[in-house]
């Protein structure tokens, strides 16, 4: 019998052979460290480990908003490579014991503090600089939809996406039982934004800095390679704001940090400084060699 046809569980699961697609080799039942390796501390009061994912640019696109604003949020962005097991090296574990990407310290006060969870970490940031927050009477609506992402993205990512795309062979029921959810969580979207620019009130936020690198990306045809089969082009207001946020300089660069996959100039893998987008990208540091 196929896993399609069905499949009758133990009385007790056991971890007893890796469940197979991309990344199942870095998949496992337990938490904690499975080896040494310190993580290296740069010269700025913020310290970010990371990797370009939705959840990796929620952070560095923050970060690159509060630069352009004038804010004194300079970061060092350490490269965290998840395909290798980086996040199981004992110092990101003593940072984010939940071992996924990103997590920070901030070390511009007497001690150093670590945030873990992207949503957390554009929140602790919007309040230290009080940026990007909106209007006192928005907080309650930010926050709802500050949540909302946090919820509904693992049904879009490890949903919908593992199936569709990474899982090691198609499944009918799960990639449409994802497939509906990642629509209707669009068609959310797509309902709110109607007449709107921003997702509250007039300017932008941490609430489209942590949703558009998820669903913007989507409905941008650069996600999972899934626009022609979620039918995107339907999401005409989700389109327009996408494009609105992914026009911004500060959101450009912040789409660059922590980069390994893409065009050569469009990669950073790490950032220590502003003219690190002139001088060290991997184009460049390619002909260097």
């Amino acid at each position: 019998m196929t896993e399609e046809q069905g499949y009758t569980p133990p009385k007790v699961w056991t971890w007893d052979r890796e469940s197979g697609g991309r990344f199942a080799s870095i998949n496992r039942p337990v938490a904690g460290p499975t080896h040494d390796k310190p993580l290296p501390v740069g010269r700025h009061p913020f310290q970010l480990y990371s990797l370009a994912t939705p959840n990796g640019v929620k952070v560095t696109v923050m970060f690159e908003e509060l630069l352009a604003a004038g804010h004194d949020a300079e970061y060092d962005a350490w490269l965290i490579d998840i395909g290798e097991g980086d996040q199981f090296g004992s110092g990101f574990v003593e940072i984010n014991p939940n071992s996924k990407i990103p997590a920070m310290v901030d070390r511009s006060g007497p001690e150093p503090v670590r945030v873990f969870e992207s949503g957390a970490i554009l929140l602790h940031l919007a309040e230290k600089f009080g940026a990007f927050l909106g209007q006192p009477e928005d907080r309650p609506e930010l926050l709802s939809w500050l949540m909302w992402q946090m919820g509904s993205a693992p049904y879009l990512g490890g949903g919908f996406g593992h199936f569709y795309a990474y899982a090691p062979y198609p499944m009918e029921y799960p990639i449409n039982r994802f497939a509906m959810e990642a629509k209707r969580q669009l068609d959310v979207l797509n309902r709110h934004l109607e007449g709107r620019d921003w997702m509250v009130g007039d300017d932008i936020t941490i609430a489209d800095m942590a949703i558009c690198p998820w669903y913007g990306r989507l409905v941008m045809g650069e996600a999972y390679d899934a626009g022609e089969f979620l039918s995107v082009h339907e999401y005409t207001h989700v389109i327009r704001w996408a494009e609105r946020f992914f026009a911004r300089p500060a959101v450009q660069r912040g789409k660059m940090v922590n980069r390994t996959f893409g065009p050569l100039e469009e990669q950073l893998h790490e950032r220590h400084d502003a003219s690190d987008f002139e001088t060290r990208t991997q184009d460049k540091l390619s002909e260097a060699e």
